[in-house]
């Protein structure tokens, strides 16, 4: 009785961890769906983002799709900042790790957006194709 007990915590975290994954497969699911009316998409945990000519729109990931979406034109962009961990930090060598953020500072919008990124490589790329298609 006692090895049982000891294997109980250990089923529990493998029936937490079965879950997650699926969980995580339908965001992705959700996502694919959601991504097809764009002409270039990306996924990660913190967010969404679809670009289709000067329309962007990105959002947070859920099991259904995405939610709290917010589209913006880059023709009223003015600045693209890529920052990690609160700081601006260099296009052509950003960090490999920190919390990285794209910035978009708007003509009318008085606070800028800032879409979440998981790595600052992968936002710095976006960041450069976003920027050579609204000439910023």
């Amino acid at each position: 009785m006692e090895r049982g007990l000891l294997w109980l915590p250990l089923l529990a975290f493998f029936i937490w961890l079965t879950w997650s994954g699926w969980r995580e497969y339908q965001k992705v699911e959700s996502y694919q769906a959601w991504a097809k009316q764009f002409d270039q998409a990306k996924y990660d945990i913190y967010a969404v983002l679809g670009q289709k000519g000067d329309e962007v729109t990105w959002g947070t990931p859920t099991r259904k799709g995405p939610v709290n979406l917010e589209v913006f034109s880059l023709q009223q962009v003015q600045a693209i900042r890529l920052l990690v961990n609160g700081h601006a930090v260099d296009w052509e060598n950003p960090p490999t790790k920190g919390r990285a953020v794209l910035e978009f500072v708007c003509s009318d919008r008085a606070t800028p957006i800032r879409v979440p990124f998981t790595e600052p490589p992968l936002a710095a790329k976006w960041g450069e194709y976003l920027k050579g298609i609204s000439a910023i």
